[in-house]
């Protein structure tokens, strides 16, 4: 950056005016973006854009004077140091373009209205020099690999593979029930009610989610299960399972709630038995890779007694 003028390298080539400012100035509103565009404050090699401008290798975008400081703010965000230490410890995988974690069961993938931060928020402090961004997300209640990009170029290239259905995703759950063989699961989920009831449905309107659930280990009254998928949809596993009469153990949106709060009190386990075991895509040299992230210590004791419940509803 020289000045008041930023210049386009080839992570950025090929963006959107209006994607690449969100991502510079994360913290401005996105209405102050657009409307700095509309009045020609920003201006691409001189001349004024629509925000769907894509933006090519070597452009200039000049930027109004007042937000040369604001780029350079320090975020006030305070992240505790054994948090970061956590994220340390919780890397499977990193190499020039992607950083694989094992993330533990409820930490967000990002900020909100009851997160202060994410996992995503403690990547950017540890790696402050890099554009660090989510490749993918998984629930708060689930653990496992999440991946994270170091550059636009891998971000761009694992969301091809994403919307492909290229990218194969595994997940261990524990399930109430005995399930009684393999089955594969297509539906369409909606996320249309989830503002309001914070809960999805399977539902004709939605998009389409294609689940595999293969039996490890059938205990007296639950399933051991590995679930395969392709496709991403919020809450596809949990509400699919719930609609298959075989919820998640300790799922607190879609299970039961008076089964979860008894095998809460005899496990002393609470914790969504969901986990995000493995992933696998292609790396920017056309390589199929595969990873794996163990299961933490809870899913482990709720699986070790398993043999020891009784369903109550």
């Amino acid at each position: 950056m020289s000045g008041k003028n930023l210049k386009i390298d080839k992570d950025h080539a090929g963006r959107r005016i209006d994607n690449y400012l969100f991502n510079i100035y994360k913290s401005l509103p996105k209405s102050k973006i657009y409307s700095m565009i509309r009045k020609g404050e920003v201006r691409v090699n001189s001349g004024r854009i629509k925000p769907t401008h894509k933006l090519s290798l070597h452009d200039e975008i000049r930027i109004p004077p007042y937000l040369i400081d604001f780029k350079n703010k320090k975020s006030d965000l305070k992240i505790p140091t054994s948090r970061i230490q956590a994220f340390e410890s919780s890397i499977i995988h990193q190499n020039d373009d992607f950083i694989l974690v094992n993330k533990d069961p409820e930490l967000s993938v990002h900020s909100g209205t009851n997160n202060l931060f994410g996992l995503i928020d403690i990547a950017r402090v540890k790696f402050p020099s890099l554009e660090i961004d989510l490749c993918h997300r998984i629930d708060k209640s689930t653990s496992g690999c999440v991946l994270l990009s170091k550059n636009k170029f891998f971000l761009r290239h694992f969301h091809k593979q994403l919307k492909a259905n290229r990218v194969l995703k595994k997940y261990e759950a524990i399930l109430v029930g005995v399930l009684k063989k393999d089955i594969k699961i297509e539906s369409n989920i909606d996320i249309s009610t989830k503002e309001h009831h914070h809960k999805v449905k399977e539902s004709k309107d939605g998009k389409r989610a294609v689940s595999i659930f293969k039996i490890i280990k059938k205990y007296n009254l639950f399933t051991h299960a590995e679930i395969q998928i392709t496709t991403g949809r919020m809450h596809q596993i949990r509400v699919q399972s719930s609609n298959l009469n075989h919820p998640i153990v300790n799922d607190t949106k879609y299970g039961l709630f008076s089964l979860n709060k008894y095998i809460a009190s005899e496990t002393s386990v609470s914790r969504l038995a969901l986990h995000a075991s493995s992933i696998s895509f292609e790396d920017m040299n056309g390589f199929d890779v595969s990873y794996e992230a163990p299961k933490n210590n809870e899913f482990d004791i709720l699986l070790s007694q398993l043999d020891y419940l009784t369903i109550k509803s």
